[in-house]
């Protein structure tokens, strides 16, 4: 039986939070956005990517969020990883407005967190710097940069998403220890939970730092919820999940791609999918609460994932006596 909910939550608002949800068993996320709003037939060859919408099509990443709720999600990103205040500004649109947009993404995943009668929590996806200048540097990381500099960039997107009031941030795909160590101490100035996910290859974040190293940032850091990685290969995320439980001691959270790669010069995948959802009780056995999928990884996806979880999102993570 779910949890009563709080009257005086707004509405749509789950019944408990997230962290308590965690402790309790293993979450699952939604997958990639951007692969399922293709799949309606949207175009996203622009730099604002599946930002766009929530300017010209915003009804289409209400469809997408609610397919994922469908297929059994229990956390929804918003659509605001490539987003920012700049960006908007290119388009003519103002900061009053373009900070509305902003808004638009919580209120669209909430929206959609209504179709099901379960709880339904809500993340502000705060991609990296490297996100929104739109030429794949979120790879790399090491923008020439300072803290301060990044710290005054993403700020303004924090302060408008934490207004809308999201049960937490995302703050995804970070590619450096740098950019980690800015969005920490900006989101520490708003309050609410959030989850660190380093976007990674092999034993190191994608600008080359330890793992051990990157994950020991949180260490402490009680406004962490969770922390992993995201936006890798599948074949990245066993020993990722062991280096994040063992530094951090949290719930460790890990949404990987489909496995294909995309070609940045030809604009295209390629390769086959290597996303096992078999994987799912290894992750947990290693300490993932919080599954899910990025880039490539849809609906039907999700509906395995879910299948695997069963009844509440939850399965034991050890086995019984007798079990293998």
């Amino acid at each position: 039986m779910s949890p009563a909910r709080d009257p005086a939550a707004p509405a749509g608002a789950p019944s408990r939070p997230l962290a308590a949800a965690l402790a309790a068993g293993t979450v699952l996320l939604d997958g990639g956005l951007s692969n399922q709003l293709e799949a309606q037939g949207c175009d996203l060859s622009d730099e604002l990517w599946s930002a766009r919408l929530l300017v010209d099509g915003p009804e289409q990443i209400e469809a997408a969020h609610t397919a994922y709720v469908r297929a059994g999600a229990q956390v929804l990103i918003t659509a605001g990883y490539q987003a920012s205040f700049e960006g908007f500004r290119q388009r003519g649109i103002g900061r009053s407005d373009a900070a509305g947009l902003f808004a638009r993404s919580v209120e669209l995943a909430r929206r959609a967190a209504g179709a099901v009668d379960r709880d339904v929590w809500v993340a502000a996806s705060v991609g990296p710097y490297g996100a929104v200048t739109a030429d794949g540097a979120e790879y790399r990381g090491r923008y020439g940069l300072t803290i301060r500099e990044l710290e005054r960039f993403h700020r303004p997107r924090i302060e408008a998403l934490a207004a809308a009031g999201p049960d937490v941030l995302a703050l995804e795909t970070v590619p450096d220890m740098d950019e980690a160590q800015a969005l920490l101490r900006v989101a520490g100035e708003c309050g609410l939970p959030v989850w660190l996910s380093y976007t990674v290859a092999g034993d190191r974040t994608r600008s080359g730092q330890p793992l051990e190293e990157a994950f020991g940032m949180v260490v402490g850091v009680e406004q962490v919820v969770a922390a992993g990685v995201n936006c890798c290969d599948p074949a990245d995320v066993d020993a990722a999940v062991r280096v994040a439980a063992e530094v951090t001691g949290k719930p460790v959270v890990v949404y990987p791609n489909s496995g294909e790669r995309w070609d940045a010069q030809g604009r295209a995948w390629t390769g086959g999918a290597t996303f096992d959802p078999g994987r799912l009780r290894a992750w947990q056995d290693a300490g993932a609460r919080l599954i899910g999928g990025c880039c490539r990884v849809g609906p039907a996806i999700i509906a395995e994932l879910a299948a695997l979880l069963g009844e509440g999102g939850t399965t034991r993570t050890t086995p019984e006596p007798g079990e293998s």
